[in-house]
């Protein structure tokens, strides 16, 4: 594509001395190759602009920068004898996502987006589990990756991929025939415009608590960063489902941006709203709910997943999946057939004396709370927990994690989750010191062996913080490790 006809799309109507044809575009110099857009990005880390000489030297035929006041809008940069404009932009970051879906290609007609510290991964997959068990060909886009029957390359591992990633991907889906996606969408993406220029038709905002606010710094930023997904991104008239049960300010805002943009809201948990829970019965499997849809109480669903939060994961889904409100009854009788989903919650091991462990993601206070609260309802016996927290994170979720811990298990085992660059030794201390009476063994693996021989009869083992992961980080390695496997393989061990 000519450069010209790019930025005309994107309403730059300044003229060009020297047009170039453009046929890829990224941010990243080291996947520079001839004919790139190169986008230079400003970082909280690094500034994209340095490595403009870089990008050039590989091929690029055009840079994107950031518009500095008094700087004029396009600046024809001579190298080699080679004339390389540069435009300036008021938000590179946004013009990025905008020219990666130009040049890829038109998206899935139907894409869900869900928001939230916790839930999004559980609540995008059932999305898709939904979609399919209508037969309608669907994908998942979020922490596990990239999940549909097309053969498309894999997503790199972020929550919200990177705009250009995510371009290509929704392109390649969109060719294979998936016009139904569902995707994860972190508060970083949503501040860094990785998601500007999708046509989002209905959106879910799950939960707010205390997460990255090592990046966002207050609460009310991590706040207004995600509601930028309902406030800007969201399609105006499209959907909008919300956990009721969240904190007033957070739904008030939702219900303020509903009524400016036109919006449908489609709010559930335990207060009023278009789906309310009436009551969850524990099963040893899962979970019997009623629940009333705009007032009618429906006939007790069964939901084969354990835990109460699994509940308002998979109604936000069927809330995000119908058009019209008479569908409704019939997708909600779909939650009866729902798997669980890899990390969350999943039980990975039933021992000889009926003891089971599970493997959950929980990373942050709220959501280990959720958890241990829920498996609590599953068990007469007792839990043993095993868990840490990760270096270079939100230090003051630590302590936080330590009062639940020391609140809701009999028995806690701190070991180390992803220390990064920080001092292992520190990150578990900052743990304990709130719950002092925790057993401390630095190796993951031999706290989790520990944790498994401790079982009594009807028992419960929580390996938390990880999930679905298959590395553990520490300094700058990954190093082979994954809860699931690691579990199932000491159980058959330990109970041979």
């Amino acid at each position: 594509m000519l450069l010209s006809a790019l930025l005309h799309h994107l309403g730059i109507s300044s003229v060009l001395q020297h047009d170039v044809i453009i046929t890829d575009i990224t941010a990243d110099s080291r996947t520079v190759q001839p004919g790139s857009l190169f986008v230079a990005l400003k970082g909280s880390q690094h500034d994209g602009a340095a490595y403009i000489p870089h990008a050039i030297f590989e091929g690029a035929v055009a840079i994107i920068r950031h518009k500095k006041e008094g700087t004029p809008t396009i600046l024809d940069h001579y190298e080699n004898g080679q004339a390389i404009p540069m435009i300036a932009v008021e938000n590179p970051a946004r013009f990025l996502a905008l020219a990666a879906m130009k040049l890829a290609g038109s998206s899935p007609d139907m894409i869900a987006a869900v928001t939230g510290t916790n839930g999004k991964s559980s609540t995008v997959d059932f999305v898709r589990q939904i979609w399919q068990k209508q037969n309608v060909p669907a994908a998942s886009i979020g922490t596990l990756g990239l999940i549909t029957d097309a053969d498309l390359p894999p997503l790199p591992p972020l929550t919200t991929p990177d705009s250009v990633s995510l371009a290509k991907a929704l392109a390649g889906l969109k060719k294979a025939g998936i016009e139904h996606v569902a995707l994860e969408a972190s508060s970083h993406g949503i501040i860094q415009s990785r998601l500007d220029g999708l046509t989002i038709g209905a959106a879910g905002f799950s939960n707010l608590t205390r997460d990255h606010l090592d990046y966002h710094g207050t609460l009310s930023a991590y706040r207004d960063a995600k509601l930028r997904l309902f406030r800007e991104i969201l399609t105006e008239g499209g959907i909008s489902v919300f956990n009721a049960d969240m904190d007033t300010e957070t739904v008030s805002a939702l219900r303020v941006i509903a009524e400016k943009r036109h919006l449908k809201i489609r709010d559930i948990g335990r207060k009023n709203g278009l789906l309310t829970i009436k009551s969850i019965q524990p099963t040893p499997t899962g979970q019997i709910v009623t629940i009333a849809f705009s007032g009618r109480t429906l006939p007790p669903l069964s939901i084969p997943l354990v835990g109460s939060f699994q509940v308002e994961n998979a109604l936000m889904a069927a809330a995000l999946c119908w058009k019209d409100d008479e569908d409704a009854p019939e997708i909600l009788s779909l939650l009866s057939q729902l798997e669980n989903v890899p990390g969350r919650c999943e039980l990975v091991a039933t021992l000889p004396h009926n003891a089971t462990a599970y493997i959950d993601y929980a990373h942050t206070p709220d959501a280990l709370e959720h958890i241990l609260l829920s498996l609590r309802a599953h068990t007469k016996g007792k839990i043993t927990l095993v868990f840490g927290a990760g270096g270079d994170r939100d230090k003051g979720k630590r302590p936080l994690m330590g009062q639940i811990a020391a609140r809701l298990a009999d028995r806690i085992i701190i070991t180390d989750d992803n220390p990064r660059r920080e001092d292992p030794a520190l990150i578990r201390q900052e743990i304990k010191n709130t719950c002092p009476q925790a057993q401390e063994i630095p190796s993951r693996h031999d706290a989790i062996a520990e944790g498994l021989h401790s079982l009594q009869e009807g028992d419960i083992l929580l390996v938390a913080g990880k999930g679905h992961e298959k590395g553990q980080i520490t300094g700058d390695e990954v190093l082979p490790f994954d809860d699931r496997d690691v579990t199932r393989t000491l159980a058959k061990e330990i109970y041979a």
